[in-house]
């Protein structure tokens, strides 16, 4: 299986059902494996990326006309699509196998490179974050983001260090970060794991763009539009979770002492409990597979939700 494989492939296409003259989202492009695998289906596919360097990966598939790359977020796709104009979105989140693959985009901590982590390549970096951001900032990133248990130690640490000599290189951050927390003490992973994760998810804003994003899609789907979306972390997966959970459910207002008042029809309907993982086989042969978590729902004939998930 090549490194930069797409996950859950045969259940993000089970969950679409795409084929000929049908119109899906690929809100996250990457290498390109979700839109190959439609545009063989024989739908139409509109990608969105904010990596300007994916473009590589989209040349080879314009021909035939039922394909474009959007260089946009794909928060966007409700403003480049129109409302109710496709028939299946999905979302692979995180950050891609080549991403990590290449030292000089600064995502991997096992790959020295600038401590850049920037997908669209604007913006603060996390090299700006590390060097910059007052104690306080960073031990709240690492906490809420990367669910790291002793993020005050870690930002503590950080602080004192850059007042000698800032942060500019990914293995050197990773270094002071597995001091601060005492080595490895045998563990499988690194320990500057969930600091990095919060760091990419900070210097991007992953969390509000998922957000916005889910949003996006419930205006963007035709009634029977299918969603699916593939998390690699508990944060992700749970706003998610708490989307289609809402968005399935329904709401209603009101008290003890009046009757309820529908707020709103249920815009979504689960395609399937709970979540799906990868198989064995799939995670032997692509271990980024390993954390994977796929959540599916189809569109309802109700309007969007005002209010937000």
């Amino acid at each position: 299986m090549s490194a930069h494989a797409s996950v859950l492939l045969a259940e993000v296409l089970d969950v679409l059902r795409p084929g000929p003259g049908l119109s899906i989202v690929d809100g996250t492009f990457g290498a390109g494996g979700y839109s190959r695998a439609i545009l063989g289906a024989g739908a139409s596919v509109t990608a969105f990326d904010r990596d300007p360097t994916v473009s590589t990966y989209a040349s080879e598939l314009t021909a035939g006309g039922r394909f474009r790359l959007v260089a946009a977020p794909f928060s966007t796709m409700a403003e480049v699509m129109g409302d109710g104009a496709c028939d299946g979105v999905a979302l692979d989140l995180g950050v891609s196998s080549m991403q990590f693959d290449e030292a000089e985009r600064g995502f991997s901590l096992m790959r020295d490179g600038p401590l850049d982590m920037r997908m669209s390549g604007e913006g603060p970096s996390a090299a700006d974050i590390v060097n910059n951001a007052p104690h306080p900032a960073l031990a709240r990133i690492f906490r809420e983001f990367g669910e790291e248990r002793e993020a005050g130690r870690v930002a503590t640490r950080i602080v004192r260090r850059r007042v000698e000599r800032p942060f500019e290189r990914t293995a050197d951050l990773a270094a002071e970060v597995e001091q601060a927390l005492g080595g490895r003490r045998g563990a499988k992973i690194h320990p500057a794991t969930r600091v990095f994760q919060a760091l990419r998810i900070a210097v991007n804003d992953e969390l509000s763009e998922l957000e916005a994003g889910l949003l996006a899609a419930e205006r963007t789907l035709k009634a029977g539009g299918r969603l699916a979306v593939v998390t690699f972390h508990s944060l992700e997966d749970r706003i998610v979770k708490s989307f289609l959970a809402e968005r399935t459910g329904g709401a209603e207002r009101g008290s003890r002492h009046a009757p309820a008042i529908p707020v709103a029809r249920p815009s979504f309907q689960l395609i399937h409990k709970g979540v799906h993982a990868a198989s064995e086989a799939e995670v032997a042969a692509n271990p980024r597979a390993r954390s994977a978590k796929l959540r599916a729902a189809e569109r309802s004939a109700a309007p969007p939700w005002r209010r937000a998930a």
